[in-house]
């Protein structure tokens, strides 16, 4: 539960993802982002990586590494790969993935396989996601949240501020009636 004990930021925008850029779960997490109702901009940095085969684990440790060296630029890391199957992504059973994301700096959300898959990678992220695509909505709707957040703070301050000037203004209006 390590990394689920880190803080997500209310508006993840600088993204490091992992994946291919063949994957179409890749090219689906993008699409999502990119076009989302709301107009919200995201920054998403692809670490290219291979997903499947013998090479997975070192591949995806690797770029685990290279975006810890440069943790403070990204709000999160997304760990994404589509559907495929049980032994494609056994892969990710991976005592060493699993142990390098305990040990991230930042929150790693992943979506890899589909909704009745979970790897041991999916049980020890911030948060899993049944598909890439269900990641990038993920991410909009903590967006829109804060964005909501926001809007109700402003709304509370200009009530309070609009409360204040009127108290002020008969204040005065009381000063000048008594001068």
């Amino acid at each position: 539960t390590m990394n689920r004990e880190l803080p997500l930021t209310q508006y993840p925008r600088y993204i490091a993802v992992i994946s291919s850029s063949k994957a179409a779960g890749y090219q689906d997490f993008i699409n999502h982002l990119t076009n989302n109702p709301y107009g919200y901009v995201f920054m998403p940095e692809l670490f290219e990586t291979v997903m499947q085969g013998e090479t997975t684990e070192r591949s995806v440790i690797e770029a685990l590494d290279r975006i810890s060296g440069t943790a403070s630029h990204y709000d999160t890391v997304v760990i994404i790969r589509g559907g495929g199957s049980t032994t494609d992504l056994s892969w990710f059973d991976s005592y060493d993935i699993a142990f390098y994301i305990t040990q991230f700096p930042l929150p790693v959300l992943t979506g890899i396989g589909h909704e009745k898959d979970l790897t041991v990678t999916d049980m020890v992220a911030w948060r899993s996601l049944k598909t890439p695509t269900a990641v990038a909505d993920f991410i909009v709707a903590q967006t829109l949240e804060c964005e909501n957040r926001i809007i109700e703070m402003a709304s509370s301050l200009y009530t309070e501020a609009a409360g204040i000037i009127s108290s002020a203004e008969e204040q005065l209006s009381s000063l000048q009636n008594r001068m």
